[in-house]
């Protein structure tokens, strides 16, 4: 079932930059959407559309299949229902301690200050990130700064969450504990749409990818099968992911029947290759 939808929407920036061509894109309740492209796409440009950061300058978007409203009312309660996290968390941030960030969410839902208060301890609990209540946002990390600029709007409990680059200026120790983050959240019924240049990251955590170029999706579709199409990727300058393309080699190999799961992780395919190794 689709819950949110972009449909034919167009968008130039000052000057007559186009950002967004006609672009149709949906994105299926309780899934993970990864969106893929180079820069200059319309990655970024597409999820501050889908949750009304930006009005196009034609097409619609559409929640639940209703077109949605731009006016003050409106926008609340569409945001409410669909986060936007940005890539640069200092963009987000502007409250002078963590506690004080990620209650703005929810207080500007009109939610009264116990709820409120219950909806950051808990965002802070999923973001592991409850010690930092009282710090001050400037005095934080990359990463802590990312991670409470998410947890600003887990504490808004949306239905859908956009993420741009979720994982870019994080480590590696970093990204995978947020992606362990963003799984569980997805597990729990959240749908995910991400935007990434990494064709790994993508293909570890997304049930579906859609490819952008020029402004437009170029090709979309189930993860495995997008991100195994070497012409759809080269048309969004990508290559294939090197996890995929072992696990699919192992399936030539018939390491893998037809019907099982390929897998998503380095360490399955080392247990893939250990197994056959005993056989």
């Amino acid at each position: 079932m689709t819950i949110l939808e972009a449909d034919g929407l167009t968008y130039a920036f000052p000057g007559g930059v186009a950002a967004l061509c006609g672009l149709n894109l949906s994105v299926a309740h309780g899934r993970r959407l990864a969106i893929l492209g180079p820069n200059g796409s319309g990655k970024t440009t597409l999820l501050m559309h889908l949750n009304g950061t930006l009005r196009p300058t034609s097409g619609r978007v559409l929640l639940d299949g209703q077109p949605v409203g731009y006016s003050r009312s409106a926008l609340t309660a569409w945001r409410s229902r669909v986060g936007l996290a940005l890539q640069d968390a200092d963009d987000q941030l502007f409250a002078a301690s963590v506690f004080e960030d990620v209650s703005f969410g929810p207080l500007n839902m009109g939610l009264g200050d116990v709820e409120a208060k219950e909806r950051v301890i808990e965002a802070l609990r999923v973001m592991h990130i409850g010690d930092l209540a009282d710090r001050p946002t400037h005095m934080l990390s990359g990463g802590q700064k990312k991670r409470v600029a998410i947890a600003g709007v887990v504490a808004m409990r949306p239905e859908v969450l956009l993420l741009d680059e979720p994982t870019s200026g994080l480590d590696h120790h970093a990204s995978v504990h947020l992606l362990s983050v963003l799984r569980k959240i997805s597990e729990a019924g959240t749908t995910l749409v991400f935007t990434t240049h990494d064709v790994d990251l993508a293909y570890s955590l997304a049930d579906d990818v859609a490819l952008f170029n020029g402004g437009k999706v170029v090709a979309s579709g189930p993860s495995e099968t997008i991100l195994a199409d070497s012409i759809a990727l080269g048309s969004a300058h990508l290559n294939p992911p090197m996890l995929l393309q072992l696990a699919l080699k192992a399936r030539d190999l018939g390491w893998l029947g037809a019907g099982e799961p390929l897998p998503r992780k380095l360490p399955e395919i080392f247990d893939l290759m250990a197994r056959w190794k005993n056989k």
